[in-house]
């Protein structure tokens, strides 16, 4: 081991950076940041360049760049950090746009139900198609009778809960994306409540209704790219981990 400058042994750069140790093994595996230095016993030893490389992965990180796209732009290889940013960028203009179209259907929805005035039908299937953020799509999968049953469970929830399930998406799918990139174990503490908290809001989107949850699947599993790049929707490693950690769940 060479000598001069501080040296963090992997559990001391956890808890330092708030990572997990299994995250820091999942770095050094996939060649993101790697430890420059090992005690004779081979311990992992991370220099101060290192952990300034660190920290320059996960601002990178956290701005929603997957982590191979990260260490593309570390290493110096691949698109650009101005190329990799534009690209991510229009994503995040493409679900700030449809958050936004979904944003005024409910406030004009809301307006009208204060006024005294009862929403028109097709109003209310705009907002229930916006909600799902694919539009003509929804009623292909969904049809007219399993429509009308979002739409009366929407009056019984109101529109203040409604609505707090539709914030609450967007920074869960970042959770669980972070999750993915870390290598959190799907079956750990960590990955259990992130799939707790993923079947809550579904559960409250289909009530248990079995045709709602088929038409809801079969929806992901046909529009999955679209949703995906142009809505802002989970990956199919998101919902994998999801599915295995809801196992971990279930299992006791």
């Amino acid at each position: 081991m060479e000598g001069g400058g501080h040296v963090w042994k992997v559990g001391e750069l956890a808890r330092a950076t708030g990572l997990t140790v299994r995250a820091l093994h999942h770095y050094d595996g996939i060649g993101l940041v790697r430890p420059s230095e090992r005690t004779a016993s081979g311990h992992r030893l991370y220099t101060e360049a290192d952990v300034r490389l660190l920290y320059r992965a996960l601002a990178l990180r956290d701005l929603g760049l997957p982590l191979e796209e990260v260490r593309s732009v570390l290493q110096g290889g691949g698109p650009g950090l101005d190329e990799l940013l534009t690209g991510q960028l229009a994503q995040v203009e493409r679900r700030i746009a449809a958050l936004g179209g979904l944003r005024g259907r409910l406030s004009a929805v809301l307006q009208a139900a204060r006024g005294g005035s009862a929403p028109e039908s097709e109003r209310l299937m705009r907002v229930i198609e916006g909600m799902s953020s694919v539009d003509e799509t929804v009623r292909a999968y969904f049809g007219e009778e399993r429509l009308r049953e979002l739409q009366r469970r929407r009056h019984e929830r109101g529109e203040e809960a409604v609505g707090a399930d539709i914030a609450a998406w967007p920074e869960l799918i970042a959770a669980v994306g972070r999750a993915v990139e870390d290598g959190t174990d799907p079956a750990s503490d960590e990955g259990r409540e992130l799939a707790r908290r993923w079947m809550a809001l579904l559960e409250s989107f289909h009530g248990g209704d079995d045709g709602l949850k088929e038409s809801l699947y079969r929806m992901r599993e046909g529009r999955a790219e679209e949703i995906t790049a142009g809505h802002g929707g989970p990956t199919q490693e998101m919902i994998d981990f999801v599915a295995r950690a809801n196992e971990a769940r279930n299992a006791g």
